[in-house]
């Protein structure tokens, strides 16, 4: 991410809870918050993209000291507004570049967001920031999804997502640069659809691993979900952790 807010500014910052409240239900956040917990060992966690505190605020409760980055004032404005933000040292910057003082046993970034790096220079330098951040033995954890290109079929480039009355949503895939472009219409109050794009560049898990390589870590798991379940050729998602050497 760079200096700019880009996607989440203001007007995505006010609605971000509400629009991703799927995501906030304790059945995800829980699992999630419970195997980071564990992951970081009685040490203090960084969170790269922080937003609005989804995960951060309930891992804090946990006991788990932590910290974040994001790049946008606007999420992070939102997360000041919250009960326990206090204990949470939020900063903005670029998690590929911005450095957090302090000791970290985990570092993890979550909800695909290593995706929202559009170039693979930038995702590399984000798990080389990850390394830099962390101990020596320290993980750096990643959620992602695995890219849905073999949904699109031969030659096609568009992958619907959603269309209900609120809005809809597709996909737009660049098989040859990993581009993926999200065209996302939302309906107003007077029947206008307003348009919230966004740009992104997909890896697969392999290359991820090979980006943690480059970074001096290396897998130690491979999960398809938070609760450790087996990651398979059918998983539509990963948790990876990998552990710095």
């Amino acid at each position: 991410m760079g200096a700019e807010e880009g996607y989440f500014g203001e007007r995505v910052a006010a609605v971000y809870d509400e629009h991703s409240a799927t995501m906030f239900d304790p059945a995800v956040v829980t699992p999630a918050v419970e195997r980071l917990a564990e992951l970081a060992e009685g040490g203090a966690a960084l969170e790269f993209a922080i937003g609005t505190g989804r995960i951060a605020l309930p891992l804090s409760e946990r006991g788990v000291r932590v910290a974040g980055i994001d790049n946008s004032e606007a999420m992070l404005a939102k997360l000041r507004e919250k009960p326990g933000s206090e204990n949470i040292d939020a900063v903005v910057g670029d998690m590929a570049a911005t450095h957090v003082d302090g000791d970290f046993s985990l570092v993890y970034l979550v909800f695909n967001t290593i995706f929202n790096l559009t170039t693979q220079d930038g995702q590399v330098a984000c798990f080389e920031n990850a390394a830099k951040h962390l101990q020596p033995g320290g993980r750096f954890v990643i959620e992602a999804r695995v890219p849905e290109v073999q949904r699109l079929g031969f030659g096609n480039t568009v992958l619907p997502w959603r269309a209900d009355p609120s809005g809809l949503s597709y996909y737009v895939y660049d098989v040859v640069t990993q581009r993926l472009s999200g065209q996302h219409y939302y309906v107003e109050q007077d029947g206008s659809l307003r348009p919230s794009p966004t740009e992104m560049r997909y890896a697969w898990p392999a290359e991820l691993d090979l980006m943690a390589r480059v970074a001096g870590m290396q897998l130690e798991h491979r999960w398809g979900g938070w609760s450790e379940e087996p990651f398979t050729a059918l998983s539509p998602s990963h948790v990876s952790v990998y552990r710095k050497r």
